[in-house]
Protein backbone atom coordinates (compact mmCIF):
# COMPACT_ATOMS: atom_id res chain seq x y z
CA UNK A 1 0.00 0.00 0.00
CA UNK A 2 1.45 3.48 -0.98
CA UNK A 3 2.50 5.16 2.41
CA UNK A 4 0.56 8.15 1.80
CA UNK A 5 -2.44 6.23 2.40
CA UNK A 6 -1.82 5.39 5.71
CA UNK A 7 -1.64 7.93 8.77
CA UNK A 8 1.46 7.82 10.22
CA UNK A 9 0.15 8.70 13.94
CA UNK A 10 1.58 6.78 17.06
CA UNK A 11 -0.09 6.22 20.06
CA UNK A 12 1.19 9.26 22.22
CA UNK A 13 -0.50 11.18 19.06
CA UNK A 14 -3.52 9.95 19.51
CA UNK A 15 -3.39 9.99 23.45
CA UNK A 16 -2.51 13.63 23.43
CA UNK A 17 -4.82 14.74 20.72
CA UNK A 18 -7.90 13.30 22.87
CA UNK A 19 -6.46 14.58 26.15
CA UNK A 20 -9.28 17.21 27.49
CA UNK A 21 -11.71 16.13 24.34
CA UNK A 22 -14.69 13.90 25.36
CA UNK A 23 -15.77 13.89 21.92
CA UNK A 24 -13.24 12.10 19.95
CA UNK A 25 -14.11 11.70 16.20
CA UNK A 26 -12.54 9.23 13.80
CA UNK A 27 -12.18 9.84 10.07
CA UNK A 28 -12.23 6.42 7.75
CA UNK A 29 -11.71 6.49 4.41
CA UNK A 30 -13.52 3.96 2.18
CA UNK A 31 -13.22 3.67 -1.97
CA UNK A 32 -13.42 0.15 -4.18
CA UNK A 33 -11.25 -1.66 -6.28
CA UNK A 34 -12.64 -1.07 -9.69
CA UNK A 35 -12.27 -0.23 -13.02
CA UNK A 36 -11.91 3.62 -14.02
CA UNK A 37 -11.52 3.90 -17.72
CA UNK A 38 -8.66 3.89 -19.27
CA UNK A 39 -7.21 6.93 -17.85
CA UNK A 40 -7.28 6.19 -14.08
CA UNK A 41 -6.45 3.50 -11.77
CA UNK A 42 -8.36 0.67 -10.40
CA UNK A 43 -7.44 2.20 -6.75
CA UNK A 44 -9.37 6.18 -7.87
CA UNK A 45 -12.27 5.66 -5.20
CA UNK A 46 -9.72 5.08 -2.35
CA UNK A 47 -7.35 7.22 -3.32
CA UNK A 48 -10.57 10.93 -3.57
CA UNK A 49 -11.73 9.10 -0.06
CA UNK A 50 -8.32 9.01 1.10
CA UNK A 51 -7.46 12.83 -0.36
CA UNK A 52 -10.84 14.06 1.57
CA UNK A 53 -10.05 12.41 4.76
CA UNK A 54 -6.37 13.66 4.23
CA UNK A 55 -7.40 17.54 4.42
CA UNK A 56 -9.91 16.96 7.11
CA UNK A 57 -7.44 16.14 9.12
CA UNK A 58 -5.00 19.01 8.48
CA UNK A 59 -8.06 21.19 9.10
CA UNK A 60 -9.50 19.62 12.06
CA UNK A 61 -8.59 17.39 15.29
CA UNK A 62 -9.87 14.37 14.52
CA UNK A 63 -8.69 10.68 14.60
CA UNK A 64 -7.63 9.34 10.73
CA UNK A 65 -7.83 5.82 9.62
CA UNK A 66 -6.27 3.52 7.35
CA UNK A 67 -8.60 3.38 4.05
CA UNK A 68 -11.29 0.30 3.16
CA UNK A 69 -9.86 -0.19 0.14
CA UNK A 70 -12.10 -3.06 -1.43
CA UNK A 71 -15.88 -2.44 -1.38
CA UNK A 72 -18.93 -3.25 -3.13
CA UNK A 73 -18.64 -2.71 -6.77
CA UNK A 74 -21.08 -5.25 -7.85
CA UNK A 75 -22.05 -3.51 -11.05
CA UNK A 76 -18.92 -3.51 -12.45
CA UNK A 77 -17.74 -7.60 -11.84
CA UNK A 78 -17.36 -7.73 -15.28
CA UNK A 79 -14.55 -5.64 -15.71
CA UNK A 80 -11.24 -6.96 -15.30
CA UNK A 81 -9.40 -5.82 -12.08
CA UNK A 82 -12.05 -5.02 -10.45
CA UNK A 83 -12.67 -7.03 -7.00
CA UNK A 84 -15.41 -6.29 -4.60
CA UNK A 85 -16.85 -8.20 -0.93
CA UNK A 86 -20.64 -8.35 -0.16
CA UNK A 87 -22.60 -5.13 1.27
CA UNK A 88 -22.69 -7.79 4.40
CA UNK A 89 -18.87 -7.45 4.96
CA UNK A 90 -18.61 -3.98 4.41
CA UNK A 91 -21.84 -3.20 7.19
CA UNK A 92 -20.14 -5.74 9.56
CA UNK A 93 -16.25 -4.15 8.70
CA UNK A 94 -18.29 -0.54 9.82
CA UNK A 95 -19.92 -1.61 12.88
CA UNK A 96 -16.80 -3.91 14.09
CA UNK A 97 -14.11 -0.86 13.47
CA UNK A 98 -16.67 1.92 15.14
CA UNK A 99 -17.19 -0.57 18.05
CA UNK A 100 -13.10 -0.92 18.37
CA UNK A 101 -12.87 2.60 18.46
CA UNK A 102 -15.07 3.04 20.89
CA UNK A 103 -12.95 0.58 23.57
CA UNK A 104 -10.36 2.50 22.65
CA UNK A 105 -11.87 5.74 24.15
CA UNK A 106 -12.85 7.08 20.29
CA UNK A 107 -16.57 7.53 20.52
CA UNK A 108 -17.41 8.75 17.40
CA UNK A 109 -16.51 8.07 13.10
CA UNK A 110 -17.46 9.58 10.34
CA UNK A 111 -17.18 7.50 7.00
CA UNK A 112 -15.90 9.18 3.90
CA UNK A 113 -16.78 7.74 1.16
CA UNK A 114 -14.99 7.58 -2.42
CA UNK A 115 -17.93 4.87 -3.81
CA UNK A 116 -21.35 5.57 -5.22
CA UNK A 117 -22.31 2.23 -5.39
CA UNK A 118 -21.35 1.65 -1.49
CA UNK A 119 -25.00 1.97 -1.22
CA UNK A 120 -25.19 -0.38 3.00
CA UNK A 121 -22.51 2.26 4.35
CA UNK A 122 -26.46 4.96 4.36
CA UNK A 123 -27.79 1.89 6.42
CA UNK A 124 -24.67 1.37 8.96
CA UNK A 125 -24.61 4.98 9.55
CA UNK A 126 -28.82 4.95 9.98
CA UNK A 127 -28.82 1.94 12.32
CA UNK A 128 -25.66 3.21 14.31
CA UNK A 129 -27.42 6.47 14.85
CA UNK A 130 -31.00 4.97 16.35
CA UNK A 131 -28.75 3.02 18.16
CA UNK A 132 -27.76 5.92 20.14
CA UNK A 133 -24.07 5.67 18.46
CA UNK A 134 -22.24 8.48 17.17
CA UNK A 135 -21.52 7.85 13.39
CA UNK A 136 -21.90 10.61 10.04
CA UNK A 137 -21.69 9.58 6.42
CA UNK A 138 -19.48 11.91 4.28
CA UNK A 139 -19.68 14.09 1.96
CA UNK A 140 -23.38 14.05 0.82
CA UNK A 141 -24.67 14.65 -2.64
CA UNK A 142 -24.84 18.55 -1.54
CA UNK A 143 -22.23 18.81 -0.44
CA UNK A 144 -20.84 17.58 -3.99
CA UNK A 145 -22.87 19.70 -5.22
CA UNK A 146 -21.70 22.75 -3.44
CA UNK A 147 -18.68 21.48 -4.49
CA UNK A 148 -18.94 21.14 -7.93
CA UNK A 149 -20.16 24.84 -7.58
CA UNK A 150 -17.55 26.00 -6.05
CA UNK A 151 -14.50 24.52 -8.23
CA UNK A 152 -16.38 25.32 -11.84
CA UNK A 153 -17.40 21.69 -12.81
CA UNK A 154 -19.33 22.49 -15.62
CA UNK A 155 -20.63 18.60 -15.51
CA UNK A 156 -23.69 17.85 -13.43
CA UNK A 157 -23.38 15.32 -10.99
CA UNK A 158 -25.84 12.77 -13.33
CA UNK A 159 -24.18 13.12 -16.09
CA UNK A 160 -20.50 13.03 -14.14
CA UNK A 161 -20.86 9.52 -12.64
CA UNK A 162 -18.06 7.50 -13.34
CA UNK A 163 -14.08 8.64 -14.14
CA UNK A 164 -15.16 12.02 -15.42
CA UNK A 165 -14.36 15.91 -14.70
CA UNK A 166 -14.61 15.58 -10.60
CA UNK A 167 -12.65 12.04 -9.94
CA UNK A 168 -9.96 13.60 -13.20
CA UNK A 169 -9.98 16.32 -11.42
CA UNK A 170 -9.20 15.34 -7.58
CA UNK A 171 -6.48 13.08 -9.53
CA UNK A 172 -4.80 15.57 -11.48
CA UNK A 173 -4.09 17.32 -8.73
CA UNK A 174 -3.54 15.18 -5.62
CA UNK A 175 -1.99 12.28 -7.78
CA UNK A 176 -0.91 13.60 -11.37
CA UNK A 177 1.30 10.49 -11.85
CA UNK A 178 -1.55 8.34 -11.66
CA UNK A 179 -3.57 9.82 -14.41
CA UNK A 180 -2.83 8.19 -18.13
CA UNK A 181 -3.22 10.18 -21.19
CA UNK A 182 -6.26 10.05 -22.92
CA UNK A 183 -8.57 11.35 -20.36
CA UNK A 184 -8.93 14.65 -22.80
CA UNK A 185 -10.47 12.41 -25.84
CA UNK A 186 -12.42 9.62 -23.17
CA UNK A 187 -15.70 11.69 -22.93
CA UNK A 188 -18.66 10.06 -22.85
CA UNK A 189 -22.15 10.55 -21.47
CA UNK A 190 -25.18 7.94 -20.46
CA UNK A 191 -27.57 10.29 -18.45
CA UNK A 192 -30.40 7.55 -18.65
CA UNK A 193 -28.85 4.38 -16.12
CA UNK A 194 -32.05 3.38 -14.46
CA UNK A 195 -31.48 -0.46 -14.93
CA UNK A 196 -27.38 -0.05 -13.90
CA UNK A 197 -28.64 -2.13 -10.64
CA UNK A 198 -29.85 -5.18 -12.89
CA UNK A 199 -27.64 -4.75 -15.89
CA UNK A 200 -24.79 -3.01 -14.57
CA UNK A 201 -21.83 -0.44 -15.56
CA UNK A 202 -21.08 -2.33 -19.41
CA UNK A 203 -24.60 -1.90 -20.48
CA UNK A 204 -24.29 1.62 -20.46
CA UNK A 205 -20.46 2.53 -21.50
CA UNK A 206 -17.91 0.64 -23.56
CA UNK A 207 -14.47 2.22 -22.33
CA UNK A 208 -16.03 2.67 -18.58
CA UNK A 209 -16.11 6.19 -18.39
CA UNK A 210 -19.28 7.90 -17.89
CA UNK A 211 -18.76 11.62 -17.69
CA UNK A 212 -16.44 14.44 -19.74
CA UNK A 213 -12.55 13.66 -18.13
CA UNK A 214 -11.39 16.25 -20.97
CA UNK A 215 -12.98 19.12 -18.53
CA UNK A 216 -10.75 18.11 -15.29
CA UNK A 217 -8.11 20.27 -14.21
CA UNK A 218 -5.92 20.02 -11.05
CA UNK A 219 -7.37 23.30 -10.25
CA UNK A 220 -10.67 22.35 -10.01
CA UNK A 221 -9.28 18.85 -7.77
CA UNK A 222 -7.86 21.56 -5.61
CA UNK A 223 -11.38 23.95 -5.04
CA UNK A 224 -13.31 20.37 -4.50
CA UNK A 225 -11.24 19.32 -2.08
CA UNK A 226 -11.04 22.84 -0.23
CA UNK A 227 -14.91 23.16 -0.44
CA UNK A 228 -15.74 19.70 0.83
CA UNK A 229 -13.51 20.42 3.95
CA UNK A 230 -15.51 23.80 4.75
CA UNK A 231 -18.58 21.43 4.70
CA UNK A 232 -17.35 19.15 6.99
CA UNK A 233 -17.29 21.38 9.81
CA UNK A 234 -21.23 20.97 10.18
CA UNK A 235 -20.76 16.93 10.93
CA UNK A 236 -17.68 18.17 13.00
CA UNK A 237 -20.11 20.26 15.08
CA UNK A 238 -23.01 17.45 15.19
CA UNK A 239 -20.67 14.69 16.67
CA UNK A 240 -19.38 16.75 18.92
CA UNK A 241 -21.94 18.62 20.28
CA UNK A 242 -23.09 17.65 24.32
CA UNK A 243 -25.88 16.10 22.79
CA UNK A 244 -26.68 14.90 18.99
CA UNK A 245 -29.91 16.02 17.72
CA UNK A 246 -32.70 13.88 18.12
CA UNK A 247 -30.76 12.00 21.27
CA UNK A 248 -32.49 11.04 24.53
CA UNK A 249 -31.65 12.54 27.56
CA UNK A 250 -30.26 10.12 29.53
CA UNK A 251 -31.31 11.23 32.51
CA UNK A 252 -34.15 9.58 34.64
Amino acid sequence: MDVSLVPADTTQDVRRRGSGNSRQVAVLPVGSYEQHGPHLPLATDTLVACAIAREIAAAYPVHPLPPVTIACSHEHADWPGTVSISSVTLHAVIRDIADSLRRSGVDALVVVNGHGGNYVLGNAVQEASARGERMALFPAAEDWEAARERAGVATSLLTDMHAGEIETSILLHTHPECVRPGYEAADFTADDRRHLLSLGMSAYTDSGVIGRPSLGSAEKGKELLASLVDSFGAYFSVLTAAKAPGQADERG
